[in-house]
């Protein structure tokens, strides 16, 4: 596999909800190293990414992101990458390779107010929305952390794009690998369009048990 080395510039449209997520669901998926960051009794923070980077992108595919929770480690804070999909072997072999993530080979459909994700036949999930009717331009920053065989890494990312609030649901059968994280109901969505993301490289932060 051939791919970019880092950063990655990646443009296009993408969706990002909101949950709240039990800590004891996320606790198995997420290094004991990592401090679990606790919003209210018991419950984390966490959510689905979904984006398609278009022309202009170092590599163009779709993308499936769930984020596991909000983590805090030696200072630093950035949340968990727990399941993460994509439709280009190369952007799989980056990710692997490079960031330390779990990525794997998926199918996107994109309709007009739908997107379904399914792997060899086997739906992933399917997302539901009503698209904006106007967008806000901001420039926003994230971290996220990643584990590399024993190795603890961070990396950042920043965003500009037109971010607008919009109303969604996720259905995700009970056969779908995240269906125990219970995250079909998001209580906030938002939809960027315009999007100019720049993933850059990660550094390391510790070391974890394997």
């Amino acid at each position: 596999m051939t791919y970019p080395q880092p950063p990655w510039t990646l443009k296009g449209d993408a969706f990002v909800t909101l949950q709240l997520l039990d800590i004891a669901r996320v606790r198995p998926l997420i290094p004991a190293e990592l401090n679990i960051v606790s919003v209210l009794p018991s419950k984390t923070v966490g959510g689905v990414y979904l984006s398609k980077y278009s022309s202009g992108s170092v590599l163009e595919y779709s993308e499936l992101i769930i984020i596991a929770g909000f983590l805090s480690y030696k200072g630093k804070f950035g949340g968990w990458v727990s399941h993460i999909y994509v439709d280009n072997p190369d952007s799989v072999a980056g990710g692997r390779e490079v960031w330390g993530l779990p990525k794997e080979l998926a199918q996107f459909s994109w309709e007009a107010s739908s997107v379904t994700v399914s792997q060899s036949g086997h739906l992933l999930c399917k997302f539901n929305y009503q698209r904006q009717s106007f967008g806000l331009p901001l420039k926003l920053g994230a971290a996220a952390f990643s584990r590399k065989e024993s190795n603890l890494l961070i990396f950042p990312a920043f965003v500009e794009a037109n971010f607008g609030l919009v109303s969604s649901n996720l259905e995700i059968p009970t056969t779908s690998p995240f269906a125990s994280l219970n995250i079909s109901q998001p209580i906030l969505t938002v939809h960027s369009d315009r999007l100019n993301l720049v993933v850059d490289a990660p550094t390391g932060v510790g070391q974890t048990r394997l």
